[in-house]
């Protein structure tokens, strides 16, 4: 069925819209090919910003009409409307430029569908109306005019005014003032591979491919391929080539893959070491005294693949041996948060989202930390982020709704916990129960605002509040606080003889995966990587150490699109802002690890970890 545009409409609109500012991103390289054919022609390649424009041409009737095909020719579709009068306003309405941007540019490529004899005379004639939009000649910032398609010969370039440049082929060879005209070199993709866009090219078409490009630029001349396929893969092994015009059926989907670019690329020139394990004590069936629990927030396999990646192919995590898989769904949805997946892991049981150690029948469920305190196991809660935010406060507080921090906050009282570090002063300090402090006081807890404050505690109940600042993103100078509050926390509970529980949560995973930010998720996975290998260490010393590492979902749906170990580079792309029903993975060092093996529901982490503690839930 043919579709009908009302173009009038269309160039009307394109004026009503307001002005976008932009900056000179990889974006302006986009080549938007066959734009007319775009659902608003024009409109969405200018508002992507692409720094380059086709629209082939046919000529009726004494008029240039916008079209692929001469059965495409449409009445109100012709290039004066569609395309030089809405340009030439777009051009005045920024001061004279393409963009309000000055530094990015702007070329109309005009593809010539028939003989150029017949086109160029009125072409010339239509264009001549606009001499300071499309003279670029005369006005540095002009919209340049580019010929594709039948053109005139390189011999016949000089017959025609200045302001008109060239779509140059590679086996042409042109004299130098003949490449003066030239704008642009250009080929058919298909001519040197069969590549459809998956992968990488084999290494000889890679090198042909290469080879045409380097051709073009000793000439001094951008190179675009034509007929390429059209994917994030395609854009990224096309400019690793060097090709300069990035060819488009996608212009508003390369646009954001341009402007996002810096968030979802990373490189890590220098890696930092990791420990290997001794494994002395991995899988024995001893007792398991103490169980280390550390939860990277937002972690799936993708964001573990990206960090292992980026430092140049080695993990803390990637050491241990015994793997399993979490299945994260809440009770109401399939869709956990981390309220509801923390509770789940904290209390034994599938709830519902924004539930915070809560049943789904809004019952109260005892928590591991409580459990385990029935049995003289003393246990600390430690976040690098909010201490009442979902995760850690799943091993503390019953609230039906994760956002009642000062709640929250409150029902430390009747927690046996002994030792929590996190951020989120205010909740406790300016909490509605203005004796909450004085309480907590009372329930022995020694109440400290910095890691300094923390580090000289050797015993008794410690409630670690750290200023927001203090818990910063690690790309922003946060510093190795989880490894830090770990290995201190472990320190103090560690002489208890009945052992400890300790969960320690990578909050800023999940802050990064929710931003679409790759650079921030990979420096925080990498930090609690690092809180990983002291977790490690002290179970090869101890030998009655369990140490698990798992996620409570994934969040972004993170897919990896190009990586180097060598140079600690990795690239990808998220499918959306919010969590995944992704299955997780759960990492088990030390005895009874590999009780930990195999698929199963994130509940069941609660009873395996009683079970190879030897215990029974109390009810």
């Amino acid at each position: 069925m043919k579709r009908t545009i009302n173009y009038t409409v269309v160039a009307m609109l394109l004026f009503c819209l307001p002005a976008v500012a932009q900056t000179r991103l990889g974006y302006n390289r986009g080549h938007s090919h066959n734009d007319y054919h775009q659902n608003i022609p024009l409109l969405t390649a200018y508002y992507a910003g692409m720094g380059s424009i086709e629209a082939d041409v046919f000529l009726r009737n004494g008029q240039l009409f916008v079209a692929h095909e001469v059965s495409e020719i449409s009445e109100e579709a012709t290039l004066k409307k569609l395309y030089l009068e809405p340009l030439a306003k777009f051009h005045a309405k920024n001061g004279n430029r393409p963009y309000r941007d000055s530094t990015l540019r702007l070329q109309l490529v005009i593809d010539l569908k028939q003989d150029y004899r017949e086109v160029l005379p009125q072409l010339i004639k239509e264009l001549s109306v606009y001499p300071n939009v499309f003279n670029s000649g005369k006005h540095l910032n002009a919209i340049k005019i580019v010929l594709s398609g039948n053109m005139p010969g390189p011999a016949e370039f000089k017959n025609y005014p200045d302001y008109i440049s060239f779509d140059g082929r590679p086996n042409i060879v042109y004299t130098d003032e003949q490449l003066k005209r030239v704008a642009m070199i250009s080929d058919d993709l298909g001519a040197y591979t069969a590549w459809n866009g998956k992968g990488q090219p084999v290494k000889a078409d890679e090198i042909k491919l290469k080879a045409v490009i380097e051709s073009a630029h000793r000439k001094n001349k951008p190179f675009r391929f034509w007929a390429s396929q059209d994917s994030p893969n395609t854009w990224i092994v096309l400019e690793k080539l060097g090709a300069d015009w990035i060819n488009t059926d996608q212009p508003e989907k390369l646009h954001e893959f341009y402007l996002h670019k810096d968030k979802l690329n990373f490189t890590n020139p220098v890696a930092y070491p990791v420990y290997t394990p001794d494994f002395k004590s991995d899988e024995k069936s001893s007792l398991v005294k103490n169980v280390i629990l550390l939860i990277g927030d937002g972690m799936g396999l993708a964001q573990i693949h990206a960090a292992t990646i980026a430092n140049h192919g080695q993990l803390n995590i990637g050491k241990i041996r015994n793997i399993g898989f979490s299945q994260t769904g809440a009770a109401d949805t399939d869709n956990t948060d981390s309220a509801a997946g923390g509770s789940a892991i904290a209390m034994g049981e599938k709830t519902n989202n924004r539930y915070i150690g809560m049943a789904a029948d809004n019952t109260r469920r005892t928590n591991l930390v409580d459990t385990l305190a029935g049995f003289g196991i003393k246990s600390g809660i430690i976040s690098i982020g909010d201490i009442t935010d979902a995760t850690p406060a799943a091993f503390y507080a019953h609230q039906l709704d994760r956002s009642m921090s000062q709640d929250i906050a409150g029902d430390l009282l009747s927690s046996s916990a002994e030792i929590l570090v996190g951020s989120n002063q205010n909740s406790f300090f300016k909490n509605k129960d203005a004796e909450l402090v004085k309480k907590l006081n009372a329930k022995g807890f020694h109440i400290g605002t910095t890691m300094a404050d923390f580090m000289k505690a050797t015993a008794g109940k410690q409630l670690v509040l750290l200023a927001d600042s203090a818990t910063r993103p690690v790309k922003d100078g946060r510093g190795e606080v989880l490894k830090q509050a770990l290995r201190h926390t472990i320190k103090m509970l560690s002489g208890n003889k009945s052992g400890f529980f300790v969960m320690a949560e990578g909050p800023q995973i999940d802050y990064g995966g929710h931003a679409n930010d790759l650079p921030y998720v990979v420096t925080e996975l990498h930090d609690f990587d690092k809180a990983v290998e002291a977790a490690l260490r002290f179970a090869d010393q101890d030998g009655e150490t369990l140490v698990l590492v798992t996620a409570d979902h994934e969040t972004g749906g993170l897919t990896l699109l190009d990586a180097s170990v060598d140079q600690g580079m990795i690239s990808g792309e998220f499918s959306t802002n919010d969590h995944t029903n992704i299955m997780v993975p759960v990492f088990a060092y030390g005895p009874r690890s590999d009780e930990f093996r195999g698929t199963y529901q994130n509940a069941e982490l609660f009873h395996k970890i009683l079970k190879v503690m030897q215990l029974r839930k109390k009810k």
